[in-house]
């Protein structure tokens, strides 16, 4: 199942704009912007996780309607007085978050602490000794 404005519109709880008009044109561009970002880092999209790719890109088709801009404090000022609003700062942009990279590709995005031996082992040609990870939260190892 692929993800419709129609979806996003469920997701935020209002009605889906008209098919023909600009805002579901702009969802729709979203939509593909989200798949765009997860292709580029992940590969095809058909092959991962199909209910866990909609829910990523409905997530986040979401929550950039929900705050489309990087605005924080809006101040509208007339003669002697003024009024400001303070809103939730978005990215500008459709965003991914890390837990939801984490959904997509739990495996690829797992890390792994290391060192790097800095003092050079052979002084005299100056080589380096061995890289290593920590392979448990007392001991190191060399890097694989």
């Amino acid at each position: 199942m692929a993800v419709t404005p129609e979806m996003i519109a469920v997701a935020l709880g209002v009605t889906a704009p008209a098919s023909d008009s600009t805002q579901y044109a702009q969802w729709e561009m979203w939509i593909s912007d989200a798949l765009m970002l997860i292709e580029a880092r992940l590969g095809d999209p058909t092959l991962l996780d199909q209910a866990k790719l909609d829910y990523v890109v409905r997530e986040a088709v979401s929550e950039h309607v929900r705050h489309p801009e990087d605005v924080t404090q809006v101040t509208v000022s007339i003669d002697d007085g003024s009024t400001s609003k303070q809103y939730r700062s978005g990215s500008g942009r459709v965003f991914i978050r890390d837990e939801w990279w984490n959904l997509l590709s739990p495996a690829a995005t797992a890390g792994r602490a290391f060192e790097v031996d800095t003092i050079p082992a052979d002084a005299m040609t100056g080589t380096y000794g061995v890289d290593y990870v920590w392979v448990s939260t007392t001991q190191t190892g060399p890097v694989p």
